[in-house]
């Protein structure tokens, strides 16, 4: 299997100062953090499409071997009634996501910490969910906010559908940490300004530990560090990758 650690977008001020080198150009920005981890999390793509031109170029300027994660649209993961978000969905895959090609990893919805669990509901969401377009294969992953999905019946519901439920260590979201798909999502959010690396060296122990863990299930793995002390989150990425290759 593979485990990959990877970052949230590549635009970010501040790392002009911690992890590009000086007088990077931003047009190179991507082709550079895509050759130091081996994932990034697009963001933008929840907040509005994308042109195929753009999924594309971002597929030219990354290495062999390097995989974009996805952020599925707020217009269908912010919905008061996930099994409505049909057309949403539909709206997403075709924006030309598949230009990524191999490149295109997992598409992850994240929903609203106040959204509650509703069997009926989550159980139409993933029906929803399609498993490949343009004969490309689509693997969805689900993050939730609220302590009432902390139950079996979420779980078994997202095992019968194969959706991963993201393990999120953020402060006010559940920390579930189950195998249902072939996969396994992680967003880490616990990164300190003070540390160079993000993480003591316990916790990016522990947390290479639980990457290890996942990997012996038969998994991929895909562990972001997002946002916290994010001009830390690239150092982490690497400080954590160092401990698992």
């Amino acid at each position: 299997m593979t485990i990959r650690t990877g970052i949230g977008g590549w635009v970010y001020e501040p790392w002009r100062e911690t992890f590009y080198p000086k007088g990077t150009k931003q047009a190179d920005e991507l082709a550079y953090a895509s050759r130091q981890v081996r994932a990034i999390e697009i963001n933008a793509t929840f907040y509005s499409r994308q042109k195929p031109e753009s999924f594309a170029k971002w597929r030219d300027a990354t290495p062999e071997g390097f995989v974009f994660a996805l952020k599925g649209s707020r217009f269908v993961s912010n919905r008061r009634n996930l099994a409505e978000a049909g057309e949403g969905v539909q709206n997403f895959v075709a924006q030309g996501l598949t230009e990524l090609g191999d490149k295109l990893g997992p598409i992850f919805w994240q929903l609203a910490k106040t959204k509650t669990f509703d069997a009926e509901e989550i159980a139409a969401f993933f029906a929803l969910l399609p498993r490949e377009h343009d004969g490309l294969g689509l693997r969805h992953a689900i993050e939730v906010g609220h302590d009432s999905f902390a139950c079996a019946e979420f779980t078994e519901l997202a095992q019968k559908a194969g959706v991963a439920i993201v393990y999120s260590e953020e402060e006010a979201r559940p920390a579930i940490d189950a195998n249902t798909a072939g996969f396994r999502y992680a967003r880490l959010q616990g990164m300190q300004s003070e540390i160079e690396t993000g993480y003591p060296d316990e916790d990016l122990d522990r947390l290479a530990a639980l990457c290890r863990r996942w990997d012996s299930e038969g998994s991929d793995v895909f562990c972001f560090l997002i946002n916290g002390a994010k001009e830390r989150a690239p150092a982490a990425a690497m400080a954590l990758a160092e401990r698992l290759f």
